[in-house]
């Protein structure tokens, strides 16, 4: 039988159990935070007080943050290249009234979306970015679309969401910190509240993949293998400013990232070893020669790029980008 079609089974064999991963992983619309709960609401008659005190607090947050927070913002927001390729995975099928796993995307992608909904509304009110820069960029990325090199595949699909939802996981709860060193608490309950929801859906996907393991474990170790020897890319991998080629600004985001330790190479290193741990890589049994082998170079993996780690250094010239304005920031 062709390895596309046992796929297609494994999907559908997990189906019924994707709306208790629902109830389990995602939050009713009535019970979620929204985008209002954080930020002024104009309806108040305190409202330009809320936003002042907004600006003035913006103030103090340095220039890599706001590169940092911006890109993360951009990237958030690029949510229908997301949900789109998604839909495309193989087993998920959003067409003839759709399946669990097309209403578990567009779940998941209805939380999601509240993410670039709230941190756009707090840079357009902070009065530190250049917004119709940060606006170009996001419709640049969207243009763009990206290629994460896992084709219609769920096994490499839930490998891709669940190493980059733990990588946001970490961007988020580290912006939140220095935001709350800075003494901006309203931005850090902001970004950690995000934190928690993609801790959430990176303890999804991740359990996705479990499940997978228990049904096809030589196939997922192997699509385990091969994500991690081709690099999982980021989602903001094509970022660019306006007038610039496709990807030219994504190497100086990351490293402000990196810089303010926001998100770093040992940080990748790390969710390799948490994904290793959370799948019981080195237990699992019945696996054929090639799986082994992919085992065998997936364990070994982190140990050779904490080597190579250790021999990069992150530039520390800080590049100008149009979406900030140097003279605006400390």
């Amino acid at each position: 039988m062709p390895e596309k079609n046992v796929r297609l089974e494994v999907m559908e064999q997990l189906e019924p159990k994707v709306d208790g991963f629902i109830d389990e992983f995602l939050i009713p619309v009535e019970k979620i935070w929204q985008p209002t709960d954080f930020l002024p609401n104009s309806q108040q008659e305190t409202f330009f007080e809320e936003v002042t005190e907004i600006r003035e607090l913006a103030k103090e947050l340095p220039y890599d943050f706001w590169i940092v927070l911006v890109g993360d913002t951009v990237t958030e927001e690029a949510l229908p290249t997301y949900e789109s390729w998604l839909m495309d995975v193989e087993g998920v099928n959003q067409h003839d009234g759709g399946t669990a796993w097309s209403r578990w995307v567009r779940y998941w992608t209805g939380e999601e979306n509240r993410h670039g909904d709230v941190l756009n509304k707090y840079l357009y009110l902070s009065g530190r970015v250049n917004m119709i820069e940060v606006e170009r960029t996001t419709q640049h990325l969207i243009n763009d679309g990206f290629d994460i090199g896992t084709d219609r595949d769920p096994y490499k699909n839930f490998v891709y969401t669940s190493f980059q939802e733990l990588a946001t996981y970490i961007s988020h709860n580290r912006v939140a910190k220095l935001a709350r060193q800075h003494g901006n608490k309203s931005l850090a309950k902001m970004c950690k509240i995000i934190s928690g929801d993609e801790m959430r859906h990176y303890n999804a996907y991740s359990t996705f993949v479990k499940e997978i393991f228990s049904i096809d474990p030589s196939q997922m170790m192997i699509a385990f293998k091969d994500m991690m020897k081709h690099k999982i890319v980021m989602p903001a991998m094509f970022l660019r400013e306006s007038g610039d080629s496709i990807g030219a600004a994504f190497d100086e985001f990351s490293n402000a990232a990196q810089r303010i330790g926001v998100y770093t190479g040992q940080d990748y290193i790390d969710i390799m070893k948490k994904l290793i741990v959370r799948w019981d890589i080195e237990n699992i049994r019945g696996l054929s020669e090639e799986a082994e082998k992919a085992r065998d170079f997936v364990t070994k993996l982190p140990a050779r790029m904490e080597r190579i780690n250790q021999r990069i250094r992150i530039s520390e010239k800080i590049t100008h980008f149009k979406w900030v304005n140097p003279a605006m920031t400390k």
